[in-house]
């Protein structure tokens, strides 16, 4: 396999504990946790992409590791050490003795994430091979620039924005909303708003690289591990990607559960 998908989860999350057990009901009203959710989004950017490609979940938690096993998903354990994602995913590739050309990030508290997203940043990587990681972007539209503007009228650290240069590279990931727009969804006809999706792909050099960094004072400010990158002047690539007629949206807080429920109640997502 020259790609392995990984969804780091860890159980201890500060602004909602236990979230990868947390339940989501689909559109039947069944609920399943946000971690099988997660794997389902795996499992259809495997089949997508035509397979060929490993999906593992790496944790530090019994509690995860069974959810894991229960839904049939190959779990990766961890140490407790990990401070974010990246971290938790390399030191599960090193673990588990994988040895792949591209390594995928999943978040796991991403359900929402169509499969073109992880196949398009696959495609990504392998047209151009001297790209050490890339992200996806989606341009918001108004719905979301206004949830995420909500988000921080209320004082909640929500969904991450971005902003980009010309050569597709990003300069900068914040929890505010970037750029300024002062209360505006449209801005001369157009939504300036990227929001940056919970995923990434690396090549295993630039994984080992950023395990050999500290976490710098933007990083910690930020609480976005992506910025590790730019702040040791790793440029990061980012993929604009779209889905005509989906939502996409994290859960990062437990206000947003009744919000993705339902998005996957209107997209018809059990």
């Amino acid at each position: 396999m020259d790609t392995v998908i990984i969804i780091p989860a860890r159980y201890a999350s500060t602004r909602y504990p236990a979230k990868p057990l947390a339940m989501l009901k689909g559109a039947s009203g069944a609920g399943r946790s946000l971690l099988e959710r997660s794997v389902i989004a795996g499992r259809r950017a495997v089949e997508e992409a035509g397979g060929g490609i490993g999906l593992y979940v790496a944790t530090d938690d019994s509690r995860i590791a069974d959810e894991a096993q229960r839904i049939g998903a190959e779990v990766i354990m961890t140490s407790e050490t990990a401070r974010n994602g990246t971290e938790r995913v390399a030191e599960a590739v090193k673990n588990a003795g994988l040895a792949p050309q591209i390594v995928v990030n999943l978040q796991g508290d991403a359900p929402l994430t169509p499969p073109s997203f992880v196949t398009a940043l696959i495609q990504h990587m392998r047209d151009n091979p001297a790209t050490g990681i890339a992200t996806p972007i989606l341009r918001c539209d108004e719905d979301a620039v206004r949830n995420f503007i909500a988000d921080r009228a209320a004082g909640r650290v929500g969904a991450t924005t971005v902003v980009a240069n010309r050569l597709g590279q990003a300069l900068y990931f914040s929890k505010e909303v970037i750029p300024f727009t002062n209360g505006k969804g449209v801005v001369d006809g157009q939504v300036p708003v990227f929001h940056h999706v919970g995923l990434y792909a690396y090549r295993p050099a630039a994984l080992a690289a950023y395990g050999q960094w500290e976490p710098g004072p933007l990083e910690t400010l930020e609480g976005l591990e992506q910025l590790r990158f730019l702040e040791n002047g790793h440029p990061v690539d980012v993929v604009e990607v779209s889905a005509p007629g989906a939502k996409f949206w994290e859960l990062n807080n437990p206000s947003d559960v009744p919000l993705i429920e339902g998005y996957l109640k209107q997209m018809g997502w059990d």
